[in-house]
């Protein structure tokens, strides 16, 4: 029994010890990889760039008052379409107590001027019909009376437009209607009935009464970042991408391109504004988000190969080309790269169209 167990025990020691061998030996022995075969296509590459910015007018107006006051009425609202000359807002004058002292003592003054003068009118002409005066007397007393009349009419009227901010002699171009002063769509109106509003002056700006903008007029205004900028010139064209309207694809072409960088966030980006062309700007509002390609530079049937089986070493590119296809053997081959899309590489010279690449690895035996 005991000389049974001792061989079974031996013969499991030997089993173990040759499956120990066994396992060792094909371990060593160099495994055969299979890779997936490339070849080169004909394609188009390009290499584009993506700016972000937003859609804005060319212009955008601001709208002030003429005169100084508070707001009466409010004529329109943002949104609304509205031409040269419509009225956007009324105003109610609070004139200065010491300019409408000025202007009452002016009237009274021309009242005294002008009794005056009717006075000696009078007179003139009753001495006139008598001919004692000459008639070039009598003539110079009529004219006093004209110039006097004019006067006080000129200082009541002064009286008005600063007590009340319209004139007798014009009163529907009064400074009290603040009226549009181009054609186009009101963007804002940051002011409210009851608001002080200020003329526009050496001192100050003025209040804006409402922002109107011409919205067949557009601009895309975005940033490029300066390893790029170089690439860019005015008169590129653009393909612009509304993220709110995806349905409309309106083109651009640069039009300016910032001469200084700003700093945004460590790196220095260049402001580019482009001319939008589009059929109809119906439904645009000032400020959308978008998105402009621009094609930096094209390459148009070329020889190309996938990024993926290019290797890169410093300045130098090499890819594995199938030297013998029985025994799956590749050589490494330097060639000449060109424009690269970030997905297809422009091969210029080193191999042809026939040449089968190493691609990726599908299996091992």
């Amino acid at each position: 029994m005991k000389k049974v167990f001792r061989i079974m025990l031996w013969t499991i020691i030997v089993l173990m010890f040759v499956g120990t061998f066994v396992f060792l030996y094909l371990n060593s022995r160099e495994k055969e990889i299979l890779y997936a075969d490339v070849h080169p296509t004909e394609t188009t590459i390009e290499r584009s760039t993506v700016l972000t910015g937003k859609i804005e007018p060319r212009d955008e107006i601001q709208i002030k008052p003429q005169i100084s006051g508070i707001i009466s009425e409010i004529c329109v609202e943002a949104g609304e379409f509205v031409k040269e000359g419509d009225i956007i807002a009324k105003i109610k004058v609070i004139p200065e107590a010491s300019q409408l002292s000025s202007a009452q003592s002016r009237v009274n003054s021309a009242t005294i001027d002008l009794n005056d003068a009717q006075v000696k009118y009078d007179r003139a002409k009753a001495l006139y019909d008598k001919k004692v005066i000459s008639r070039e007397e009598f003539e110079s007393a009529k004219k006093d009376i004209d110039k006097a009349t004019e006067e006080l009419s000129a200082a009541k009227d002064t009286y008005t437009i600063i007590r009340e901010g319209v004139s007798k002699y014009n009163a529907n171009e009064s400074n009290t209607l603040v009226r549009a002063t181009i054609t186009g769509l009101i963007l804002d109106v940051p002011v409210k009935v009851g608001s002080s509003v200020i003329q526009a002056n050496t001192m100050n700006d003025g209040t804006t009464v409402a922002t109107i903008a011409d919205m067949n007029n557009l601009i895309f205004i975005g940033n490029v970042d300066e390893t790029e900028v170089g690439s860019l010139r005015v008169g590129m064209p653009m393909n612009i991408t509304i993220g709110a309207m995806p349905d409309i694809a309106p083109t651009a072409v640069i039009e300016y391109i910032s001469p200084k960088g700003t700093d945004n966030g460590g790196a220095n980006t260049f402001e580019i504004k482009a001319a939008l062309t589009l059929d109809s700007a119906e439904g645009l509002r000032a400020g959308y988000s978008a998105n402009a390609a621009v094609i930096l530079d094209k390459a148009e049937n070329v020889l190309s190969v996938p990024e993926g089986v290019v290797v890169f070493e410093g300045d130098s590119t090499f890819v594995y080309i199938l030297a013998d296809s029985a025994k799956h053997v590749y050589t490494k081959t330097a060639f000449k790269a060109g424009l690269s899309d970030g997905i297809n590489l422009e091969v210029k010279e080193g191999f042809d169209k026939n040449a089968v690449l190493r691609g990726d690895e599908i299996s091992q035996k």
